[in-house]
C-alpha cells in the first residue's frame, strides 16, 4: 500500500480546531493587573511637562495645582515650545478622569503623550 492515509491528520486538525474556537474567546476576558508597574528604560533628563492626578482628582501640571478646564488653555500656550507631556497617575484614579486629561492634552494640540510608571519589581 503506497498512499498515505490523511484521515488521522483530519481528525487531529478537527479537534485543534474546537479546541481553538472554545478556547479563543476566554482570552478576550479580562484579567487583574497592576497597571502602574512596567518595565522600560529611563527617560533622558530633559525638561518636560508632566501632569500629575492624585487619587482624588486633583490635577497638577508640574508642581501647579489646576483645574480639568484650564489645563487645555495652559498647555496650548507652551505647546509650540515644548510638545513633550508626561502623564502620570494613582492606580486609584478612576480610567473617565485619565481619558478626560487625555482628551485635554489633544485639544491642546500636543500630539504624544508619553505614560509615566514605576519600574516594575523583578523577583528572584
Amino acid at each position: 500500500m503506497s498512499e498515505i492515509n490523511v484521515t488521522p491528520l483530519v481528525d487531529v486538525m478537527l479537534v485543534l480546531l474546537i479546541i481553538f474556537m472554545v478556547t479563543a474567546p476566554l482570552l478576550q476576558q479580562g484579567i487583574d493587573v497592576n497597571l502602574p508597574q512596567a518595565k522600560g528604560k529611563d527617560l533622558p533628563s530633559e525638561e518636560r511637562l508632566t501632569i500629575s492626578i492624585r487619587k482624588g482628582g486633583v490635577i497638577f501640571l508640574n508642581d501647579t495645582q489646576m483645574q480639568l478646564k484650564e489645563l487645555s488653555g495652559k498647555l496650548a500656550a507652551i505647546s509650540s515650545r515644548n510638545p513633550n507631556v508626561f502623564l502620570k497617575s494613582d492606580k486609584d484614579v478612576p480610567y473617565g478622569l485619565v481619558v478626560q486629561v487625555m482628551a485635554e492634552v489633544k485639544e491642546a494640540g500636543i500630539e504624544k503623550l508619553g505614560m509615566i510608571t514605576e519600574p516594575k519589581i523583578l523577583l528572584p
